[in-house]
């Protein structure tokens, strides 16, 4: 994959590691950040990481995405429940799309169980914690000499 894999966060996952860890763990964003890195690096790929809290930002990183991207790996936190707009940006998308949850949300509260990312993503994987960023990646790297 000659471009990047952008890996993009929604809200509140800028305090992992201190919001309710019995729930999504001790890891924090820029652990997942560096493992990330580490494991893109051994598959050949480079990441391009982000969080936003702002629903209008993760639409304009996906948009950009459509061009500068060769994949993306969405964990959209609650905007997955909520946002019609983050589904109308990534419908538009060429692009293998993966949507990450740290925790099981199928094991959660009932609004937790509808996600719009997944009408529209290439897979889903929830309840591997920070490991499912890596299986992510790992699913992405035998795609890397395509694009």
């Amino acid at each position: 994959m000659k471009k990047p894999v952008y890996i993009l966060n929604g809200p509140n996952l800028n305090l992992l590691g201190q919001r309710e860890p019995e729930i999504y763990g001790t890891t924090t964003l820029a652990d997942i950040q560096a493992q990330c890195e580490a494991s893109a690096a051994e598959h050949g790929l480079t990441i391009t990481f982000h969080q936003s809290n702002d629903e209008g930002r993760l639409v304009t990183l996906i948009q950009e995405a459509r061009t500068k991207a060769g994949a993306l790996i969405i964990n959209a936190g609650a905007y997955t429940h909520t946002s019609v707009a983050l589904l109308d940006a990534l419908q538009v998308l060429d692009i293998p799309i993966i949507e990450v949850h740290l925790s099981n949300i199928f094991k959660r509260e009932p609004f937790r169980h509808h996600s719009y990312i997944s009408t529209v993503a290439t897979s889903l994987l929830c309840g591997f914690g920070a490991q499912g960023y890596i299986m992510a990646l790992n699913a992405l790297a035998p795609i890397r000499e395509e694009g």
